[in-house]
């Protein structure tokens, strides 16, 4: 063994310890750290690179787009105890179930606009199944249907901005957080609009399998379905229009836009009626949780490409990449296959801090993509991690509050044709970089 070897080997090792269950983000610190000290000790890694670790260190603790990170989380977590989700599912429910198949455009419908207002997967997916699916399951939806849409359509938070993942990605490949939501806008509706076109398919070519709401189930009359669409509508797309009308249009960086969002979560919950103390303490915990989480996991990434670079595994994998048949394509293949594969086994952050920082030097420098074409392609790929087993985040969490006829392997089968469609939407952000770019013209 010697340098050339090391950086193979601390990619080897990092992933050997994730599998073993230790935390991630002390994985990435503590395995560069000791790659990075036994270098030194062997001659092979120089000792005054070390100094980098610390100057970029700080330099993500003080990056200010980061601190929209918390007040994103925040706004999404007090959005989720408004029980916002609870009344539009109930709506939009009743709007489209004279409709074949109704029930799921419904949760199609809301997966979106919660992305939109939310942006929290796990908060989506666990009402929209808590809601829904015991009513999809009594009307005679199969099992599979019932639960692969409601798993998919929670996904949406996750390309929709605002997104927690949009933000870090941004801040991995050096682009603006607007661009990056301005660009995921029109692929995350394409996402969503053909979720929508395959429960309008299942409909017609297998109608029993997607039927329409009894007559007698219906509930309201044409006037209070009105009103309760409008007044269950109205707010969150209020929401939604102050907090990315304000990025799109220059008013607000996306730091300030995330405060406001949270002050207008709050403003929601309260005028809901359930705004209490143990609200707020709830939603400040899980947003301190969750941003330290991230916070963490960027230090420990960090220092990993650090010391990465410190024994030119950069340069590796810039030959690797370039060297591939086909150029820019094979590269792209590689790539995507990869990130791909790993997410049947890691999370989406875990593959965002370890293998984006490799791969972005190499697409945005030597084949000069656009940042963000190439973050939201990524956003896209990521995405089904939340889907692919064993471990699809998204699986676990609507298996949470599914009922006991619904087994786990229900929910991996009825998985696998939205994790084709969300294939099939990447493919179209790689065909026809104009859906992501078009705001740059």
């Amino acid at each position: 063994m010697n340098d050339a070897g090391m950086p193979l080997l601390m990619f080897v090792c990092v992933f050997l310890v994730v599998f073993s269950g230790y935390p991630v983000a002390f994985v990435l610190g503590g395995v560069s750290l000791i790659f990075a000290l036994l270098g030194v000790e062997l001659g092979w890694f120089p000792a005054a690179y070390l100094n980098g670790i610390y100057e970029r260190t700080y330099g993500i603790l003080s990056n200010p787009v980061l601190l929209s990170v918390p007040t994103f989380i925040f706004m999404g977590t007090m959005l989720e105890k408004s029980r916002l989700a609870e009344g539009l599912l109930k709506t939009i429910g009743q709007l489209f179930g004279p409709l074949r198949g109704g029930l799921a455009l419904a949760v199609v419908f809301v997966g979106a606009l919660l992305a939109a207002a939310t942006g929290v997967v796990g908060a989506s997916v666990v009402a929209m199944g808590s809601i829904s699916l015991p009513v999809m399951l009594r009307y005679g939806y199969p099992k599979e249907l019932a639960t692969g849409v409601i798993a998919a359509s929670g996904t949406l938070g996750q390309i929709i901005p605002p997104s927690v993942v949009l933000v870090v990605l941004a801040d991995q490949i050096g682009t603006s957080v607007g661009d990056l939501f301005l660009g995921a806008l029109i692929p995350g509706l394409v996402l969503a609009a053909l979720f929508a076109l395959y429960v309008v398919l299942v409909a017609i070519f297998r109608p029993a399998s997607a039927p329409a709401l009894p007559l007698a189930d219906r509930g309201l009359s044409g006037r209070e379905l009105a009103r309760k669409v409008v007044t269950s509508l109205l707010p969150p797309l209020a929401l939604i229009a102050i907090v990315l009308g304000s990025i799109f249009f220059g008013i607000a960086t996306p730091t300030e836009a995330g405060a406001l969002g949270a002050l207008g979560a709050t403003v929601l919950c309260f005028v809901s009626g359930t705004f209490t103390i143990s609200c707020l303490r709830e939603t400040a915990e899980t947003t301190l949780r969750l941003t330290c989480m991230v916070m963490f996991l960027l230090v420990g990434s960090t220092t990993f490409a650090h010391v990465f670079r410190g024994y030119s595994g950069d340069e590796m994998v810039e030959r690797l990449l370039v060297g591939l048949p086909g150029g820019l394509v094979g590269a792209l293949v590689f790539a995507n296959l990869l990130i791909f594969a790993l997410g049947f086994f890691i999370d989406f952050f875990e593959i965002c801090f370890i293998v984006v920082p490799l791969l972005a030097p190499v697409f945005l420098v030597e084949y000069g993509v656009h940042p963000a074409w190439f973050g939201v392609m990524i956003a896209m790929n990521l995405q089904t991690s939340f889907l692919t087993p064993p471990f699809g985040f998204s699986l676990f969490y609507l298996k949470g509050v599914c009922p006991p006829e619904v087994r786990t392997a229900h929910l991996y089968r009825g998985a696998v044709p939205f994790i084709a469609i969300q294939l099939v939407a990447l493919l179209v952000v790689i065909l026809f970089p104009g859906t992501v770019t078009w705001h740059l013209r």
